[in-house]
């Protein structure tokens, strides 16, 4: 599994998500939508699908002409932007719907997965096995995390510095997930 390459040639992504990505880069916004469409995505809009390695494409253009920063706040607006369950509650279903949701907004092939345990009362663990960048998984992440913990509670996600990362070559990337209470 190779970063920004799709695992299955016939894999789409909803124009909610794509819309998600292109408004998470704020002023760059314009130079993005340049980006996409010289990989064939003209003017996204909701409820239409588009190629995974179009969109993969632009991806990788934009994340190396803005950097990690922009990926991660990229990351925390597609979580905001996406379609999820309805039947979310708490911060540990909504960690569990992420890759629920992830496959509601991706269709036709093998697209990877996201997978949550937790360790224990206060810890849990995501492996993201899917061709997106780390810093975007962190931004998803930490974005859905901050959405549904419990309102006092501190939260932090950090990329597990024990465990091998995609952006190193390796096939998936863990996440430590703090603020369960």
């Amino acid at each position: 599994m190779a970063l920004y390459k799709a695992f299955d040639p016939k894999a789409e992504v909803n124009g909610e998500t794509v819309l998600g990505f292109v408004n998470g880069l704020g002023a760059f916004k314009r130079q993005a939508l340049t980006i996409l469409k010289e990989e064939g995505i003209d003017e996204p809009v909701p409820g239409k699908w588009y190629s995974q390695q179009a969109w993969l494409n632009g991806f990788k253009k934009i994340g190396d002409k803005f950097g990690a920063a922009t990926l991660k706040q990229i990351g925390e607006n597609v979580a905001k932007s996406a379609n999820w369950p309805k039947e979310i509650k708490t911060i540990e279903d909504a960690l569990k719907s992420i890759d629920v949701a992830y496959h509601m907004n991706h269709r036709n092939g093998k697209i990877g997965n996201y997978t949550f345990t937790k360790v224990d009362d206060e810890t849990g663990r995501m492996v993201c096995s899917n061709p997106y960048p780390d810093q975007f998984d962190l931004g998803l992440i930490r974005a859905v995390g901050e959405k549904f913990k419990p309102s006092n509670a501190p939260f932090t996600v950090e990329i597990d510095a024990g465990q091998p990362t995609r952006t190193k070559g390796a096939e998936s990337t863990a996440f430590i997930i703090k603020g369960f209470k």
